[in-house]
């Protein structure tokens, strides 16, 4: 019934197996990847219109986790799998960046890939397997793809590389970085660093190029076994009709291009759009041949802007390769938050707000892999109204999901432990307008949020995107690139890092790969950029601000001991409910005896320490404490002091003459020091005759002194 074909390698430690022809038959492509004991199907299916009237590439890729692969139910009240996590929403671009340059260009039907996790072990990656499925799945679906890629991730331990293929980085370790590439060029890459040099990450990139070859050898191999016919896409080409396009609208382009602002030089194109349209199209004009009309149009507009920057070294605005935009930094422009800052670099706005809170403000992480805690979210927010367009409102897309986790990336290593700084972090990032790297103005952004808001950050940290235009031999990388040179250009590069190191780095590219001499060049350009923004930055604010702002909750941080914990909190949550309550702070105990109290009031805090105090400390034979008279009897007074503990001072220890009466001395709502005697634990025995009243110091250490 069925007709299987298998095979397997060794990958560094874990066995790979790729098996098709008994699942999902009737997919164009089908393939189970099995990693260690992780399963992940990999399926595509395409249209096979050989006339599409589409003028892109629609391809669709979806990464889905199953809790069964785990053996977990879903948390919640659903209990099936519904809206992607964050982290299927990243895995799912990280396999289209990785796919999407492949595809031969005259290729425009829509086509799915759907990569679904079946079975989870626990120590095997699944990004790794889920693009190798994608990959051997396209081979032999007669797709038509040009190259054969795969995916590594790679560690760096005790000075040494080596390939992760587990699914996670290990907190000390410095470098996580992803790469996606052919037999002998590179696609993409994805990376987390701690302030790493620059030469480093380029050295773990070099590094993973042969465990891709392997890959790549690997399903090429297993593709070879299928023998499944290629789905022709070419296309007729017109050149009599290109020149005549050519050389009746070039000029109105040129014009276009020599206007700097981006709403003015967007209105132009579209009027020479339009002159085009009306000169060429006719009612008789099929659809076939306005596709080919408006291919044109946009194959002269990408030929000039290139060809200026390769042969002119001139770009749309005029810059030099390596320059940087007019930046302009506002910090606190909001009033009443936590923290904030507005970041302008040309025509890119991004405002980033901060928000601190409590432990229980975390966000709380439920996956097949695990249940986990996150103290910093990095949201990022993409309007319409940020590039002058009417668009729908809603929940975050993918592009916003992505932006926001690299900026989280770049920023999340420079963050002060919890231990010494307990807040949770939450900054929002507004794009109020944009035009290139709205990603890295975010990550300038947030780092000025955090600063201004009093986070203890180790350093500022700056991002810039990097393009690249290349045809054949020749090339130019270019700095702190604008929408149009990222549209009508090879190469993606967004670098993010501090005066250390590196931070972050992502790269998507539009051709089939490039060397890593060019990378190379393209991340020392980027290092004096990144400097470059550095600087304008530290001149605005070069330390974080040593204290939160007045409207951020207060926070008053002490260890406790462990066997105190259970007092504190009482039977049921009784006594730090009643906390609580009493006090109108928020009150949360770890497990290792860290005491964290919040609040807005700084005498809401007072009053839930007094009261964790009464159950948490205990007095100490010899100290000396300020109290209060709250008592008189016939043989003492009674002191409330340290926390609302009680004692007795005695009659013979008020004064060091003879007391005839109690009230002789003192009387109820007296302030005294009183030095501890003797604590047996129902009863606290103070004196007052050992302590001078005036200064609360030891009357005996005094006498020592002199």
């Amino acid at each position: 019934m069925f007709n299987i074909t298998k095979q397997t390698i060794n990958f560094h430690g874990k066995e790979i197996t790729l098996e098709t022809g008994k699942l999902a038959r009737q997919a164009d492509g089908a393939v189970m990847v099995t990693f260690g004991k992780t399963q992940v199907l990999c399926t595509v299916c395409y249209k096979k219109d050989k006339n599409s009237t589409c003028d892109f590439l629609p391809l669709t890729v979806v990464y889905q986790e199953k809790y069964y692969a785990n053996g977990k139910i879903p948390g919640g009240f659903l209990k099936r799998e519904s809206k992607p996590s964050d982290r299927e929403v990243l895995l799912s671009r990280l396999i289209d960046r990785s796919i999407r340059p492949i595809f031969d260009e005259n290729f425009n039907n829509e086509i799915q890939v759907i990569c679904t996790v079946m079975s989870y072990d626990d120590t095997s990656a699944t990004d790794i397997p889920a693009l190798v499925g994608a990959m051997a799945a396209l081979k032999i679906s007669g797709a038509p793809v040009n190259e054969t890629i795969a995916g590594v991730r790679v560690g760096l331990k005790n000075g040494e590389f080596y390939i992760n293929n587990t699914p996670n980085t290990p907190e000390n370790e410095q470098l996580d970085v992803f790469v996606a590439g052919t037999q002998n060029s590179i696609l993409m890459v994805e990376s987390e660093i701690k302030e790493l040099p620059e030469q480093q990450v380029i050295k773990s990139i070099e590094y993973s190029l042969n465990a891709v070859s392997e890959l790549t050898n690997f399903i090429e191999k297993f593709a070879s076994l299928i023998q499944k016919e290629r789905f022709s896409v070419s296309r007729q080409k017109n050149t009599e009709t290109y020149e005549k396009i050519k050389s009746f609208i070039i000029d109105d382009i040129k014009s276009a291009f020599a206007i700097k602002a981006k709403q003015e030089r967007t209105s132009a194109l579209a009027n020479a759009s339009d002159k085009l349209k009306a000169e060429f199209i006719k009612t008789e004009t099929t659809e076939e041949e306005k596709i080919a009309i408006m291919e044109s149009f946009h194959k002269i507009e990408k030929e000039f802007v290139r060809g200026r920057i390769l042969n002119e070294k001139v770009r749309i605005d005029g810059r030099k390769l390596d320059e940087i935009r007019q930046i302009e930094i506002e910090l606190n422009p909001l009033t009443l938050t936590h923290g904030s800052a507005l970041f302008t670099r040309g025509e890119t706005q991004a405002l980033a707000v901060l928000t601190l809170g409590s432990s229980t403000d975390e966000q709380m992480l439920d996956s097949i892999a695990s249940f986990s805690k996150d103290d910093f979210m990095l949201h990022y927010n993409f309007p319409g109204f940020s590039v002058g367009e009417v668009s729908r409102m809603a929940g975050p897309g993918r592009r916003e999901i992505g932006h926001g986790n690299l900026a989280r990336k770049a920023i999340v290593n420079i963050l002060p432990e919890k231990k010494s700084f307990p807040y949770t972090k939450r900054v929002v990032s507004e794009i109020l307008e944009s035009n290139g790297s709205s990603s890295m103005a975010t990550v300038c952004a947030t780092s000025l949020a955090l600063m201004a808001g009093g986070v203890p950050t180790k350093g500022a940290v700056s991002g810039i995107a990097m393009g690249l235009v290349k045809e054949g031999n020749n090339y130019a990388v270019l700095s702190d690139i604008m929408g149009d040179e990222d549209h009508l250009g090879d190469m993606d590069f967004k670098v993010a890092g501090t005066k250390k190191g590196l931070t972050a780095l992502q790269m998507d590219i539009k051709i089939l790969g490039i060397t890593v001499d060019i990378l190379r060049e393209a991340i020392k350009q980027a290092e004096g950029g990144r400097l470059f923004i550095l600087e304008k930055m530290n001149a605005i604010i070069s330390d974080p601000s040593k204290t939160v702002a007045e409207t951020a909750p207060k926070i008053k941080s002490f260890p406790i001991k462990k066997d105190k914990i259970r007092a504190v909190i009482g039977q049921g949550g009784s006594v730090i409910k009643d906390i609580c309550a009493t006090s109108g702070a928020t009150v949360e105990i770890s497990d290792d005896g860290i005491v964290s109290i919040f609040s807005n009031s700084q005498t809401a805090i007072d009053k839930a320490y007094e009261m964790i105090g009464r159950h948490a400390f205990d007095v100490e034979t010899g100290s000396i404490h300020k109290g209060k008279v709250v008592k008189i009897i016939e043989h003492g007074a009674i002191v409330e002091f340290f926390y609302g503990k009680t004692g007795m001072v005695h009659i013979s220890e008020l004064c060091d003459s003879r007391v005839g009466a109690v009230s002789d001395v003192v009387t109820e709502g007296n302030s005294v020091y009183v030095k501890v005697l003797h604590d047996d634990g129902s009863r606290i025995k103070l004196s007052m005759k050992t302590v001078d009243q005036e200064t609360g110091q030891d009357i005996a250490h005094l006498l020592t002194q002199r």
